[in-house]
């Protein structure tokens, strides 16, 4: 593998294809930046490459802008393939490519993902596409009913590599590159490079372009990092107050399970805040639905698992709040890498147990900062948030609307009732706030600080998905349920390719597939209580080593 620093150079001198250079100026890009122009020219001029740089650094653009130049548009056969570990990645890559090929007339990008109706997928392959974008599952699905042909590909590119790896991938990732092309240009996109990654490159690309972006914290010095410890507050009660304190744009609150999402979602909608829950749980139309929500400012504040939040790409960020403590320091940076984006600032907000301070240490030392702490902001904090939004409000609607019709109501009203302007004014105030005190106590704080019971502080402990013996299975868990899967040791299956599989064809995070039992003929796997029909039959039709899963609900 080479290893070369190539000299910074400007999109103009890239040799990308007029119609993708002239949609750069449209999406707001000016100069690369490292990733994109260490990789374009290798990627323009056909070379294998792996590329090491951490998400948010411009990596989709530095493949996509050299490979949609390469496109022959009369040819409707696939010719670049993108294979991503999950479907929220598939659909903002595939999107990407739209963006960036907008001026390219007939061009045609495909999403390939569990969840979505094999006749959508059909229908687009059969009038032709020129990008696949997708997971390896629903892709092998595909490529073993001969419903997509890759003949006529010359490149692929492995996205997220890492990920791969972690969700049980990689044998779906060889298995789709041995019925590749030969000649086909690959290229290898990850954040890490753990071992099995690098076997990959080796024994798939030729010759490859090295290419490491380290990180040098300058996004990160653009985001300021907080975190609160949690003294027994409620932390639900704790965000509230947070985010009637700041000014904020687009908030994404992560929390650990799906069930949070939803229950934080729904307090902050019942405190007056526009906001949504994004999990694996919902439906795919309705996730596309609540992200373009969020982008269109329908809705404010995300919350979101980091499942259902990767590939997210919103610049309306202002706020990222870690509502749960990650478990690793990766996590934390990809989530927090949400906000700060292109010069912008960011806030990163964390809320940290107190038995969890040697995470904030590995965090500080990893990003190169001092995050710091932050009290919980008091009523006077809030109150004086509440009366400059009044007053911006206020501000608003004079310079924005038309305001004729109301004004001569109001002259009207004061002249026949002989009242002062300014009491009318109060009046349709009070008339347009509503019954709840606009003003908290000034003399009482909320409980915050308050300890609530050890009982309800509690948080269940999801265990990591652990291999159990055929003849002493762990007795089943409160909420979970046991299935049994037709393959085992001696179809060559392991517990990742299982926790792989159902991950990504079921949309549900790995945490949750738990006790998994791999025999020599079958394997055992606990999931969620009232898994939904659909689901249940899609994973029935799941492949995982060349054979149907084959799942059914042990008695």
């Amino acid at each position: 593998m080479s290893h070369k620093i190539l000299p910074k150079i400007r999109f103009d001198e890239m040799n990308l294809n007029p119609a993708v250079f002239s949609i750069l100026q449209n999406v707001g890009y000016e100069t690369p930046t490292p990733i994109q122009s260490m990789t374009i020219p290798h990627l323009i001029e056909g070379k294998d490459m792996i590329g090491q740089a951490r998400t948010g650094t411009g990596k989709t653009a530095a493949f996509a802008l050299p490979l949609l130049s390469r496109i022959d548009l009369g040819n409707k056969r696939p010719q670049v393939l993108v294979l991503t570990p999950t479907r929220e990645l598939a659909i903002q890559v595939a999107d990407s490519f739209k963006t960036y090929g907008a001026k390219m007339k007939g061009l045609n990008v495909l999403p390939v993902y569990g969840g979505q109706s094999y006749g959508v997928q059909l229908n687009q392959l059969r009038k032709g596409v020129h990008v696949v974008v997708g997971t390896p599952g629903r892709l092998m699905d595909h490529m073993r009913k001969k419903t997509i042909s890759f003949a006529d590909l010359f490149c692929v590119i492995i996205d997220e590599a890492d990920e791969m790896l972690h969700m049980g991938f990689i044998d779906d990732v060889e298995w789709i590159l041995k019925r590749t092309p030969d000649d086909s240009q690959t290229a290898l996109f990850s954040a890490t490079m753990p071992r099995p990654i690098r076997k990959i490159a080796q024994k798939y690309l030729t010759d490859p372009q090295e290419v490491i972006v380290k990180p040098d914290n300058t996004e990160q010095k653009n985001i300021h990092q907080q975190y609160w410890i949690v003294k027994g507050a409620k932390k639900t009660h704790a965000l509230v107050r947070i985010l009637e304190a700041v000014s904020f744009d687009g908030v994404i609150v992560f929390a650990k399970t799906k069930t949070s999402t939803v229950d934080i979602a729904k307090i902050l909608e019942n405190k007056g805040f526009k906001a949504e829950a994004l999990n694996g749980d919902i439906a795919q139309n309705a996730r596309e639905r609540t992200i373009n929500r969020l982008k269109n400012g329908y809705i404010d504040i995300l919350v979101a698992t980091d499942v259902a939040a990767r590939g997210l790409d919103v610049d309306r960020i202002s706020h990222v709040i870690n509502f749960d403590m990650p478990s690793k320091v990766e996590p934390y940076i990809h989530r927090i890498g949400r906000t700060g984006r292109a010069g912008r600032t960011g806030e990163a907000i964390l809320f940290a147990g107190r038995n969890e301070r040697w995470m904030l240490r590995l965090i500080e030392n990893k990003t190169k900062q001092k995050i710091r702490e932050i009290n919980l902001p008091s009523n006077k904090d809030i109150n004086q948030k509440r009366v400059a939004d009044f007053k911006e409000s206020i501000t608003k609607a004079l310079f924005s609307e038309d305001l004729n019709v109301f004004q001569s109501l109001v002259e009207e009203y004061v002249k026949d009732q002989k009242i002062p302007v300014v009491k009318v004014a109060a009046a349709l105030a009070k008339l347009a706030h509503g019954d709840t005190p606009f003003f908290l106590p000034a003399q009482r704080e909320l409980s915050c600080q308050k300890n609530i019971s050890s009982k309800k502080q509690k948080q269940i402990q999801i265990k990591k998905p652990s291999r159990i013996k055929e003849n002493n299975l762990i007795p089943l868990e409160k909420g979970m349920e046991r299935y049994r899967i037709e393959l085992g040791r001696h179809h060559g299956v392991r517990a990742g390719n299982i926790v792989g599989a159902i991950a990504n064809e079921a949309g549900l995070e790995s945490k949750y597939i738990q006790n998994i039992a791999v025999n020599q003929k079958f394997s055992l796997v606990d999931l969620p209580y009232g898994m939904p029909e659909k689901v249940f039959a899609l994973l029935k039709k799941t492949w995982i080593k060349s054979h149907q899963m084959e799942i059914s609900k042990c008695a």
